[in-house]
């Protein structure tokens, strides 16, 4: 067997792995071969948001307004993934629209990537009151939901925003200081921690503002290798 043909075939066995744990995440545990199973990255997350449409696996369901899922291109290699809605975010049903959202979006703006072309999503879908960190339980009830988006999207890379996101995809509980600035595997892609816009907005020091700008160099990097790759 070629070089070319054994990257294929192990290109072609990830995105089967990947396209299994998709439909675990929806508790499917059999799949029959048709078409509706094997759709794309589109077809995927819509399927996903409808499965989740009413959940109430866990106590946020009760204060929300809407399901937050998620936005963006399905298609793309970028994923960015915060900690959970906010009050603008529960009131329109998508991620990163208040204050946050807009400096989110003139941050990749600054490295030349706009928000059309990257995917968007939290760790939980629903708002936890008061804007608190999401409980562990919590976390758990939606791991399925997010784990499905990654799969049915397949990122090279994968931006973590924030100290609790950062903490919870890595597993781990050391700080964001220490976190970021650097690439960690994750899976098939990288995943690159940087400082939640929320926190920026309340820190506008130029220190702060220096760093996430380097490690969104550092993320427009990433994700030029993971589409130079994929074009070739």
């Amino acid at each position: 067997m070629s070089d070319e043909a054994a990257r294929l075939l192990a290109d072609t066995a990830r995105g089967l792995a990947d396209h299994l744990r998709f439909h675990q995440a929806l508790g499917i545990r059999e799949l029959p071969v048709k078409q509706d199973y094997l759709a794309g990255p589109d077809a995927a997350l819509r399927r996903l948001e409808t499965t989740i449409a009413g959940c109430t696996r866990c106590k946020l369901s009760g204060g929300r307004t809407t399901i937050v899922f998620g936005s963006g291109d399905p298609g793309t290699r970028l994923v960015l993934i915060g900690e959970g809605p906010g009050e603008e975010e529960d009131r329109q049903g998508k991620p990163f629209v208040g204050r946050a959202g807009q400096l989110l979006t003139k941050m990749l703006e600054s490295v030349g990537i706009t928000r059309d072309e990257v995917y968007i999503c939290n760790i939980v879908k629903c708002r936890p009151p008061g804007n608190r960190n999401p409980e562990p339980d919590e976390i758990g009830a939606c791991a399925p939901f997010l784990e499905g988006q990654l799969a049915a999207i397949r990122p090279g890379v994968i931006g973590a925003l924030g100290t609790f996101a950062a903490q919870t995809l890595l597993r781990t509980r050391e700080p964001i200081s220490r976190l970021r600035g650097r690439l960690h595997p994750y899976g098939q892609a990288v995943l690159v921690p940087t400082f939640h816009p929320a926190f920026l907005l309340r820190n506008p020091g130029p220190e702060y503002r220096k760093q996430a700008w380097d490690d969104l160099k550092l993320m427009r990097r990433e994700y030029d290798r993971v589409r130079g790759a994929g074009a070739g």
